[in-house]
């Protein structure tokens, strides 16, 4: 019987000590797991940054010029003649490819078609076209083929199109690899209950979506592409969320009703144009750049361009801080707050802008300095150029001594803010027929 009992004795402290052996590698695991996720994303963000720099644009001022002069080429009287058939292009962007009849044939048309500080960004262009089919999002680490999960997390560039119209209820945050376009074109598409998120990538193409109702999600286990997948902590819920990246366009898309912000431009990310679309129903609409100690944002240049700003607004269309913001050419029709605002001394040069303030007398201004003082920020450029205000809408300028830097006539002038109206026409998803013009 003794010997019965010490040879139980060595079987429970043989299993106690491969037990505790087993706990320790799993604890060890899962340390390393957070070590590894963390050396990947630092690892990616790295290589994110050089990218990022080398998309930066040393002469903003020509950059937001030679926007301004295609503008101008493009709506002269004559030139908009041509499309006043079954198709109206009223800017640049929508003229380069809008009024064919054969863009389902020649999607990657779209791709030469960029304008702004993102004119470069080609999205998908050099892959194959992805149709996703399915509308599901039930996996998060082996996403099923046909669904926008499985397409988004892909190694190669891809073209990625819908066979029907239809609604994505993502279950957590769809992360966007490297060299997409997600094309909405010719099918309804809803895209809700989670945020898209494009981080420390280049080339993303978004068009023609209803991104709408994105909700915070406690993370968990996602794949961000073919080779990885890790631990993912609290995703805050924006509609789209571009984290240290660069060549980024989001054209004809409508945005509203998300837990945090529209569309958040943070951590050094530049080479952005937001275009041709419309937001309603929103508190914090676009932040570009999240926080003061966020000193690489200087290199952010964004284009704000031709979209619609509509009911249920609030504030930030957009906030900014650092970098330099070409907003020109936007139609502001509602806000409770402000429209435009920012700290850290970032140079916004508003052009051809429509400002309809609301009847609040305390809301007139266009602008905010956020928890600035004047004697900070009256030498931040803020300039205002053939701007329309309207309903006692005034646009605070601010400039001072750089105005020997930026002086106004370096500026080519946008088109005029009376023309707002024609030029927005069109913002938001469009309704696309194959075999027609859009």
């Amino acid at each position: 019987m003794a010997a019965v009992i010490r040879s139980r004795r060595r079987v429970s402290v043989f299993f106690y000590v491969v037990l505790a052996a087993a706990a320790a590698a799993a604890a060890a695991q899962a340390s390393n797991n957070v070590t590894s996720d963390e050396e990947y994303w630092a690892e990616r963000a790295e290589v994110a940054r050089s990218r990022n720099l080398a998309a930066y644009v040393s002469d903003p001022v020509a950059a937001t010029n030679r926007f301004n002069a295609d503008v101008l080429r493009a709506t002269t009287r004559r030139a908009l003649a041509r499309y006043d058939g079954p198709c109206m292009a009223t800017n640049p962007i929508d003229r380069c490819w809008r009024c064919r009849a054969d863009w389902a044939t020649d999607r990657k048309r779209l791709a030469q078609c960029a304008r702004g500080f993102g004119h470069r960004t080609v999205g998908g262009a050099a892959g194959k076209l992805y149709v996703v089919r399915d509308p599901s999002d039930d996996e998060m680490i082996i996403p099923r083929k046909g669904t926008l999960r499985h397409a988004v997390i892909q190694d190669r560039p891809l073209w990625i199109v819908f066979a029907r119209d239809m609604v994505i209820e993502l279950r957590q945050e769809l992360i966007v690899n490297h060299n997409k376009t997600i094309d909405g074109r010719g099918a309804q598409v809803h895209i809700m209950f989670a945020q898209i998120t494009l981080q420390n990538v280049q080339n993303v193409i978004l068009h023609n979506l209803h991104i709408h109702d994105s909700k915070a999600h406690s993370g968990g286990m996602i794949r961000d592409s073919k080779r990885h997948y890790g631990l993912r902590t609290r995703s805050d819920g924006d509609g789209v969320s571009v984290l240290s990246s660069s060549n980024v366009w989001i054209d004809h898309v409508s945005m509203s009703s998300c837990s945090d912000g529209l569309i958040d431009v943070v951590n050094g990310s530049t080479a952005i144009t937001v275009s041709n679309s419309h937001f309603t129903d929103h508190d914090h609409v676009m932040l570009f750049g999240a926080s003061n100690d966020s000193p690489q944002d200087a290199v952010m240049q964004v284009t704000v361009a031709f979209n619609h700003f509509g009911r249920g607004l609030v504030q930030r269309m957009p906030r900014c801080r650092y970098g330099f913001f070409h907003v020109v050419n936007n139609d502001y029709t509602h806000w409770i707050m402000y429209a435009i605002g920012g700290n850290m001394n970032p140079t916004i040069i508003s052009q051809g802008n429509r400002f309809i303030a609301p009847d609040d007398p305390n809301a007139k201004e266009v602008t905010k300095r956020e928890y600035t003082p004047y004697k900070d920020y009256k030498e931040w450029v803020w300039k205002s150029q053939g701007d329309v205000m309207m309903n006692g809408a005034f646009f605070n300028e601010s400039g001072g001594q750089n105005e020997r830097k930026y002086d106004r006539f370096d500026f080519i002038p946008a088109k005029h803010g009376r023309y707002v109206g024609q030029l927005t026409r069109f913002a938001g998803p469009l309704k696309c027929i194959v075999g027609q013009p859009c």
